[in-house]
């Protein structure tokens, strides 16, 4: 006895069962295949399988109400050639369709859903080109007379609230925004009956459209015209979902939608409900109800993992096995692998790695750390692997063929143009991504919504291929990621990205102002001293750090200037006493960052405050000299550590190397030569003693960053980033750091201070890459005495 069809366990198989019996000429595997690329997403699928489980007679009628996504699939099956499956029929007329209109849950065909209404103006039955302001129709010679040119009232209404505006950028915009006349009208309506949702209300606008039009005009540089902030948790985000007639976040939408699952009682946003009508969670949805039982430990009602003589143990509290990694060897908790049926670590389970038989790179599914082998080699079982019709390779394959062939196809959709050829600039871009080793990661980018949509403006034409081409676009972590992965195979060339969204950000920082003498100060101070300081002292690119601490000081200088606006003073009529009031509730960083305005502005002759800069005096923590020595000896003998955090731990412990130093290395700073390992961190290169220089060469053949597009392979850097092209950020350097137990702060401060004590602030500053202003405090901090050094030098005989 069959089982009945479940569409919420397994939507896809439930549809290809019911195509099956209605056409059982159809061959599963083609059906599966159309059933995956026109049946969307899981829940798509789910809603596609609802429907036919309960109305399954579509599939040989043809006629609604049904879903879109079901005249979706009965077109695929058509176009594939299944002549037991029906075509969509109008609901009209009853004729079949090979291109649906949709009115609520109906089909059309086309000449019955734009079927002529009667004007409410003139009466004829004409075509409607809009509705009016109650909702009825319009043709299109009967003009709204109330508002007969939509365009310049938007015009005139938008540059009046905000003047910095010109008539040619918001007509754009609305150009950009608008897409049929009709809308202009009722974008129209809306603004004259309440403006003020151009300026921070957009969360009650009645139409998404309406947040497009803020973004589109912010993104143009419109100061009063605000993007709207989320009614619940104040953010500023794309207010994407609307709830009791407010447009919020997607975050809030979904945490006022969580209710109580009927089985375990966890607070989530219900997948589904059971036949009762109540809510189930996604957990429990896809849980066999039978096998739901209370924890002994935790608790809760979930799905049993394990039993033990006390009672079940849910998957979160189940003991995990100490068993003998087969691969690395260790006695780590494990599980089983399904290929081999033997325990393997979590570690050698994300393991990628050359398989010892085929050469290729891929995950290592067995073997050994010395000899790994993939999943082909491992099981060359031909059932259970299979061979792509396309280009022959063997693996496994999703709609008929595999990984790398469909990312082909994709590559072809996107960057090919009207001609079917690539941009030149964008040949180094397709081949780095069609070469990769990982296709399935690559082809995962691609299918991104916001890659593709950029990806197609690239390889039509509609946007040039430069950086300020890109720089126009509005920002996201999408256009970030794509611009590494352009630098990094060639198409772009590569630049300082933290000093230009630093420029960036001052330009839009100092715009903001009202007052255009406040204005004029911050410009002279944020462009041309704090960012050009910035510039002169970079020697590579900018770090993380100095932009960081450059939009500390611009926005301590406006947060000054809005507190003297707030006591009716200025910097030329302040006084003394005002900024003793002001410090006595400025914060610390908020004192220093400001003092260095003040400062400035001293020496600009624009005020005649003063506040001095408070000098280092040597480190304020206590220096534990025996701590430092034995965590190195630990970084030195422990090979269960990662040996990019012991060799960054040792740079840190043993030369005193900030972590964001240590992240712009590169194997140029790297020199072996004479059996000599030297590492280039001033201007004269250290000799490494040997087990440190044993790890650095080991970094150096074995560095892999997370980045698996944008030729990750051609890297300069000795410790690569998760962005292509990019080093691993000073941040997330500190953060290994810290798991590895090493504080970068304190100990770097324990290591120059032993350093200073026994070498000269010259040789300090050109062995280690620090100033020499920096190298004298140190010295001075450590009580070291160097006076006589010169001197003792010149009084040295020199032997021929």
């Amino acid at each position: 006895m069959t089982s009945p069809p479940d569409p919420v366990r397994d939507p896809a198989g439930t549809i290809v069962d019911l195509v099956m019996t209605a056409d059982a000429g159809l061959d599963r595997d083609t059906v599966l295949r159309i059933v995956e690329q026109t049946g969307g997403g899981r829940a798509k699928r789910r809603r596609l399988a609802a429907a036919l489980v309960e109305n399954p007679s579509v599939l040989t009628s043809g006629r609604s109400p049904a879903p879109k996504s079901v005249g979706g699939l009965l077109l695929a099956l058509r176009e594939a050639g299944a002549a037991g499956i029906a075509l969509p029929r109008c609901a009209e007329c009853d004729r079949e369709v090979t291109s649906m209109q949709r009115r609520a849950e109906h089909w059309y065909c086309p000449p019955c859903f734009v079927r002529p209404q009667q004007c409410s103006a003139c009466g004829h039955e004409r075509q409607v080109a809009f509705r009016d302001r109650l909702g009825r129709p319009r043709c299109g010679q009967c003009p709204d007379q109330d508002d007969p040119d939509p365009t310049s009232t938007l015009v005139n209404l938008i540059t009046e609230i905000d003047p910095g505006l010109s008539a040619q950028t918001v007509s754009l915009a609305l150009g950009t925004v608008v897409t049929k006349p009709a809308h202009l009208h009722k974008l129209a309506w809306i603004l004259r009956e309440g403006p003020e949702l151009l300026t921070g209300d957009g969360a009650k606008a009645p139409v998404p459209m309406l947040l497009r039009l803020i973004d589109t005009l912010v993104d143009a540089g419109a100061t009063t015209i605000r993007r709207p902030p989320c009614p619940s948790c104040r953010r500023i985000v794309p207010l994407t979902k609307q709830r009791d007639g407010m447009r919020v976040c997607r975050t809030c939408y979904a945490r006022a939608r969580t209710v109580a699952c009927s089985r375990c009682g966890t607070l989530r946003e219900p997948a589904a409900r059971d036949e009762q009508g109540r809510p189930l969670c996604p957990y429990c949805l896809i849980s066999d109800p039978d096998n739901l039982e209370d924890c002994l430990q935790c608790g809760r009602r979930q799905r049993v993992s394990t039993r033990t003589a006390d009672g079940p143990l849910c998957p979160t509290c189940r003991p995990q096995r100490i068993l003998t990694c087969t691969i690395c060897a260790r006695t780590v908790p494990c599980l089983i692998a399904k290929a081999t049926g033997q325990p393997w670590c979590p570690a050698c389970a994300r393991l990628r790695a050359t398989c010892s038989s085929c050469g290729r790179m891929d995950i290592v599914r067995g073997g050994t750390r010395q000899a790994p082998l993939c999943g082909t080699c491992l099981v060359p079982d031909p059932t259970f692997w299979k061979t792509c019709p396309h280009c022959g390779a063997s693996g496994r394959l999703t709609s008929g063929a595999c990984a790398r062939c469909h990312l082909h196809e994709k590559l072809r959709s996107l960057l090919h143009d009207s001609t079917g050829g690539t941009r030149p600039e964008l040949e180094p871009l397709h081949r780095a991504l069609a070469d990769t080793d990982r296709p399935a990661i690559a082809l995962g980018w691609l299918s991104r919504p916001a890659v593709g949509t950029l990806l197609t403006r690239l390889a039509t034409g509609d946007s040039s291929l430069t950086h300020s081409a890109l720089d126009d676009l509005p920002p996201s972590k999408t256009l970030t990621h794509l611009r590494s992965v352009l630098v990094a195979t060639g198409g772009l060339p590569r630049r300082d990205e933290h000093l230009a969204q630093l420029e960036r950000w001052t330009i839009h920082k100092i715009a903001a102002r009202p007052d255009p003498e406040e204005r004029k100060i911050l410009h002279q101070y944020g462009t041309w001293h704090v960012v050009r300081r910035i510039r002169q002292r970079s020697r590579e690119a900018t770090t993380a750090n100095q932009a960081a601490v450059a939009r500390r000081r611009l926005s301590a200088a406006t947060s000054f200037l809005d507190w003297l606006a707030e006591h009716e003073l200025t910097l030329a009529t302040a006084g003394q006493g005002d900024l003793d009031q002001w410090a006595a509730e400025a914060t610390i960083n908020g004192f220093s960052n400001t003092g260095h305005f003040i400062r400035w502005a001293k020496g600009q002759k624009l005020t005649r405050l003063d506040l001095p800069a408070l000098r280092w005096t040597g480190p304020m923590g206590a220096i534990d000299t025996e701590a430092r020595w034995e965590q190195a000896r630990r970084l030195l003998a422990d090979s269960d550590l990662k040996p990019t955090d012991r060799v960054a731990g040792l740079l840190v412990l043993l030369y005193a190397q900030r972590p964001a130093a240590i992240s712009r290395l590169t194997l140029d700073h790297v020199h072996r030569e004479d059996q000599r390992v030297r590492l280039q961190l001033g201007s004269v290169p250290v000799v490494l003693p040997d087990p440190l220089a044993n790890l650095v060469l080991h970094v150096v053949a074995d560095r892999q960053g997370h980045a698996s597009l944008g030729a990750p392979d051609t890297s300069p850097w000795l410790f690569p980033g998760g962005r292509p092209g990019d080093p691993i950020s000073s941040s997330r350097l500190a953060e290994r750091l810290h798991a590895i137990g090493i504080l970068p702060g304190q100990s770097r401060s324990a290591a120059l201070f032993q350093l200073a004590e026994e070498l000269p602030a010259a040789l300090l500053a050109r062995m280690l890459g620090i100033h020499i202003s920096v190298a004298v405090q140190w010295q001075r901090a450590a009580a070291g005495d160097w006076a006589n050094y010169a001197a003792e030098v010149s009084r040295r005989t020199t032997t021929s």
